[in-house]
């Protein structure tokens, strides 16, 4: 994961080659210098395990090539990763015309309806998406087939997308919003996720062939 300090905010930004997430934060005290760690995979794991029980404030100690983080009576360091990590910025999109908004709750449990017949080597969904509706479809090798339609705020032109749906389980259920808007470019470009009204997260996926 990337930890960038630039001033008074910090930016996190983890990628896998088939999806980026990218959050921010505003930073309590003085403006820092810009600065760019990448921090292993396991100590975020274990951050995750350790600050999800409190809401103490962190302190963050870049060295050279170590990271310190201390809360409440946790001090951990860690070594961070050598090398460069992806252009971000580059990766997410920009400009895109059509967006649509649905409640993130409404979209996951259809998902996950949905996704009962994928498996475990294929976990594609065919997103239809027209004005007003979007529809969700997924099959399997045994000619089986789901299709599960739900309203949106969409009123676009239509568009039809695949993606793997365990990328976009895994987005909806981490957020808390009562709201999610997706944004599409078309059929062979990433999608973009965010939460209305807030700037501060970013998640990126990009589609499959079905």
């Amino acid at each position: 994961m990337l930890l960038v300090t630039d001033g008074n905010v910090v930016r996190v930004v983890a990628t896998d080659g088939h999806r980026l997430a990218y959050c921010q934060a505003e930073i309590d005290g003085e403006p820092l210098a810009r600065n760019e760690v990448i921090i292993p995979r396991k100590t975020v794991l274990e951050l995750q395990r350790l600050l999800s029980d409190g809401d103490e404030l962190v302190l963050i100690d870049v060295a050279t090539n170590q990271v310190r983080f201390r809360f409440g009576d946790v001090e951990m360091v860690s070594k961070l990763v050598e090398g460069k990590f992806p252009d971000y910025q580059r990766v997410i999109p920009t400009g895109y015309t059509k967006a649509m908004t649905v409640s993130r709750e409404t979209l996951a449990a259809s998902l996950g309806r949905a996704s009962i017949l994928t498996s475990d080597k294929f976990r594609g969904v065919r997103l239809t998406l027209a004005p007003g509706a979007l529809k969700i479809q997924t099959s399997n090798a045994e000619q089986e087939e789901a299709i599960e339609e739900i309203e949106v705020d969409y009123g676009g032109d239509p568009i039809e997308i695949g993606f793997n749906v365990g990328y976009l389980q895994d987005v909806l259920g981490n957020l808390k919003t009562e709201g999610i808007q997706i944004e599409f470019g078309d059929a062979n470009t990433s999608a973009l996720l965010t939460v209305p009204g807030d700037t501060s997260f970013r998640y990126v996926v990009m589609p499959m062939r079905i």
